[in-house]
């Protein structure tokens, strides 16, 4: 498995599985001399952490980050920087009664089938625990954007769709994002998420999420065409999140809806300066970005893991039926929002040491 590490100037690898002892990463390709410290590292950690509300599994771990290298006197030294994670609260007996079992829906059967073993622990690499460190990855690579970006790059994620249930758009609100367990920008809608998330979880059923992450600051010129275009390295960082099963950018699969006339985004002058006159492009034209928001939306399929019985099969060979045990998350899209950001982030990063 040589897949575990994303970038070309930025990169991070990362380690550990859902039950180990503990998860971790190495980030690489950071400049020297930036501001960089544990507690701002830890407060992306935060926003993603399990057991914080009731709309999320319980599974109660407080993801204190250490880091052990590529920090001196609260600068980064140009090296790698290692990051670590103690695993608390894995209770592998939860999965005891499913050691042989294939969870339908989850990685177990193609993981098993490719290499021959099968962590029924919380499914071991395949968790989106591994994501943890991502988001610290991310924290840094904010870091590296500032030092390369001279104006303020915001990176911003909301939950924009739970169920068949979409925000309204004109109640878009940035300040409440973080002021809800769900990261939703709409007032209106959030009592209805939250009690379709609440009564999922009575049912022991899941539901799907679309969150959409958006990113003003970045200057025109990130991107190189053909094979390393923005967008496409946004996608690819997005698809490795777990659970997630599509990705577009900007108007991204509506464009179709719509003829070529009201997609394009027309160009004007205006105080003597290039405008755009809408977005449809979502920041990236050509694989470079325009100067524009840059504008990511990506949907994450229901939980899998779910007490609703499910049929499936063992490694007998058996044919059976299951209902998934434990804590699991009944929106896993809600903890996916402070992933994304990251991914985001790490893409930016890895781009900005490339133009710039």
């Amino acid at each position: 498995m040589s897949s575990n590490s994303l970038g070309k100037l930025f990169t991070f690898t990362t380690w550990g599985e859902s039950h180990g002892k503990a998860i971790g990463c190495v980030v690489d390709g950071v400049p020297s001399k930036i501001a960089l410290n544990r507690e701002y590292i830890q407060s992306f950690l935060d926003k993603r952490k399990p057991g914080q509300s009731k709309y999320t599994t319980q599974r109660k771990e407080a993801d204190e980050v250490e880091i052990l290298s590529g920090i001196f006197e609260g600068f980064t030294t140009g090296h790698p920087i290692s990051l670590i994670i103690k695993n608390e609260d894995h209770r592998s007996k939860d999965y005891s009664d499913i050691k042989n079992v294939f969870r339908p829906g989850h990685a177990d059967y193609t993981y098993w089938k490719k290499y021959g073993i099968h962590d029924y622990r919380g499914g071991g690499r395949s968790s989106a625990r591994e994501t943890a460190m991502r988001v610290a990855a991310g924290a840094i690579a904010r870091k590296v954007i500032a030092n390369k970006i001279n104006n303020k790059v915001e990176i911003i994620g909301a939950l924009v769709q739970v169920g068949n249930n979409r925000i309204n758009y004109n109640n878009w609100n940035n300040d409440l994002i973080n002021q809800n367990d769900l990261f939703c920008p709409d007032k209106e809608i959030l009592p209805t998420w939250e009690k379709m998330i609440l009564e999922a979880r009575k049912k022991g059923n899941s539901l799907g999420a679309i969150i959409e992450i958006r990113c003003n600051g970045v200057p025109p010129g990130l991107g190189d065409p053909i094979y390393d275009k923005l967008d496409s390295d946004l996608a690819k960082a997005i698809m490795s999140i777990n659970a997630v099963k599509g990705v577009e950018i900007g108007n991204g699969f509506n464009s179709v809806n719509i003829p070529g006339a009201d997609n394009v985004d027309e160009m004007r002058i205006k105080k003597g300066k290039e405008i755009f006159l809408s977005n449809n492009a979502g920041g990236i034209i050509g694989g470079i970005s325009s100067g524009q928001e840059i504008i990511v939306r990506f949907c994450v399929k229901p939980t899998s893991s779910i007490l609703t019985s499910r049929k499936t099969i063992n490694k007998e060979m058996s044919e059976i039926e299951i209902s998934t045990k434990g804590r699991h998350d009944p929106c896993v899209g809600i903890r996916a929002v402070p992933v994304g950001e990251a991914m985001m982030a790490t893409t930016l990063a890895d781009h900005c040491l490339r133009y710039f």
